[in-house]
């Protein structure tokens, strides 16, 4: 039996992961990270704080904190503590692991020819990593904040 000449296959099935928390477990070194971060500028934020935070860029983390807080910082200081929380999270970037099945998923997905890209909010620089730790190599498919 041939198709009719206006079928058209559907289109074949890809996958686009968000990386912290649900394909790694980074979210408390992420929620370290800012705490050491906001510290050098003295701001003292509970975890809770920030944890109900994680998942924002950057730079809405960055705005909504200083919302509530009532502070203001200057461009410089900003910069500082995005720099600042890149640095404090690649400190403990070894204690990173993946999510349970995660690297699983990826190698079975590969295998099967099934496309598949990583999207983060976070820059390359801190998301990198990860790729390691899915057992990824190091130019894998991964969308990142600074290549957007």
């Amino acid at each position: 039996m041939t198709a009719p000449a206006s079928y058209e296959a559907p289109p074949a099935p890809a996958f686009l992961f968000d990386l912290d928390g649900t394909l790694i477990d980074s979210v408390y070194q992420h929620v370290i990270a800012w705490r050491a971060a906001l510290s050098r500028l003295d701001i003292d934020l509970s975890v809770w704080r920030i944890h109900r935070r994680i998942g924002m860029s950057g730079g809405l983390f960055v705005s909504a904190l200083l919302r509530e807080t009532g502070r203001t910082l200057s461009g410089e200081d900003i910069a500082m503590l995005q720099e600042a929380h890149r640095d404090e999270y690649l400190a403990q970037a070894d204690s990173v692991r993946p999510r349970p099945g995660a690297a699983e998923l990826l190698a079975a997905l590969t295998e099967r020819q099934v496309a598949w890209a990583i999207a983060t909010s976070g820059y390359r620089a801190t998301a990198h990593p990860a790729l390691a730790v899915l057992g990824l190599h190091a130019d894998g498919p991964m969308g990142a904040r600074d290549n957007v």
